[in-house]
């Protein structure tokens, strides 16, 4: 197995984007999105907090699958600025799902 060269260790993006699918899932699933942003209200807010919701599960979804392909595709782990490219783009694609969360939030209330 071909070991990645980085100027940090390849964990530190892989920790982030843990961290990160978890708290997109608690927001989500654990009702914090719900509970932060409409905290009671209308059903008309939980309806459009779902729509948000939803639409931030699709980069959601995109992280998620670019960060197993850093780590099982051969191509990726063998060369070291692939790696970079798949972590770098499911950290943005986490963080445009959040933010995309929270700013639906803001907007459902």
């Amino acid at each position: 197995m071909a070991r990645v060269r980085l100027g940090f260790s390849p964990i530190l993006p892989t920790i982030a984007s843990f961290l990160l699918a978890t708290l997109w899932g608690l927001s989500v699933f654990a009702g914090w999105g719900l509970e932060a942003f409409c905290g009671g209200s209308s059903p008309s807010c939980v309806q459009r907090l779902a729509v948000f919701s939803s639409v931030s599960g699709l980069f959601a979804a995109v992280a998620a699958c670019l960060t197993v392909a850093a780590w099982a595709l051969p191509a990726a782990r063998q060369d070291e600025r692939t790696f970079t490219r798949f972590m770098g783009l499911s950290v943005a694609s986490w963080i445009a799902a959040e933010g995309l969360l929270f700013l639906g939030g803001l907007l459902a209330k």
